[in-house]
């Protein structure tokens, strides 16, 4: 009798932690208005995916200038993530990629905000001692993030703009801010005023003209950066 040879190929990966399966239940969740239904729900099938998340994401970012414990940290941003959980809506993106972009973010404000507060404490010599690379690539991470809600924000307002600003003057005001938007890699040395005196330029119109369309369109910014960082989506301005 042939023995058969087993066929050469890639072994099993892992079993994934957070599935389509953890997203239904998330989904089952939130429709639940029992609320022991609802522990149970958590307790079964969102909890250890919730804490297997925020662990991979503090070791694959070098999340680690805290004050304390680890476990603490983890602990704390489960629970931002649970303060988020209603907000998750099916068929706008998977549940991974929403809770793993509100978890990141999370992180990165509090490490960086940390990061500060320890070089305010510790002379030049101790900082360079305890400088992590790879917590600096994340942060880098932050600013991808930063460029890609630009872009978010100029297509938004570039669709919009006729809504937003009826004036003739405010628009073209608004539009030329977009412009300075688009080429923000080109002057990123270039001060407040010298911004300005260039939107003048530009328009023909006076400061407090463009003061006035500016604080309209900062408004805006902040108010659909903080939707984006909280949710993964920027929520834009109704108009």
């Amino acid at each position: 009798m042939t023995k058969v040879k087993k066929k050469r190929g890639r072994k099993p990966t892992k079993k994934q932690y957070f599935t389509l399966e953890t997203q239904d239940a998330i989904v089952k969740y939130n429709e639940s208005t029992d609320q022991l239904e609802r522990n149970k729900i958590y307790k079964d099938e969102i909890k250890y995916p919730f804490d297997k998340l925020v662990e991979n994401i503090i070791h694959t970012f070098k999340f680690y200038y805290f004050d304390v414990p680890y476990v603490d940290v983890q602990h704390e941003v489960v629970a931002f993530l649970n303060e988020k959980i209603h907000k998750f809506t099916p068929g706008k993106g998977k549940a991974f990629s929403y809770f793993s972009i509100i978890a990141k973010n999370y992180l990165i404000i509090k490490n960086n905000t940390n990061y500060a507060r320890m070089k305010t404490k510790a002379d030049v010599v101790a900082i360079d001692e305890t400088r992590n690379l790879p917590n600096e690539i994340a942060y880098s991470d932050y600013q991808e993030q930063l460029n890609d809600f630009m872009i978010q924000f100029i297509k938004y307002y570039d669709d919009n703009l006729a809504n937003i600003f009826t004036n003739k003057k405010d628009i073209k005001v608004a539009d030329s801010v977009l412009e300075l938007f688009r080429i923000r890699q080109n002057i990123e040395e270039f001060n407040k005023k010298a911004l300005y005196i260039l939107i003048r330029e530009r328009t023909g119109l006076k400061t407090q003209n463009i003061t006035k369309v500016v604080n309209v369109m900062k408004r805006d910014f902040y108010k659909m950066f903080k939707s984006y960082q909280n949710n993964g989506v920027a929520q834009p301005h109704k108009v």
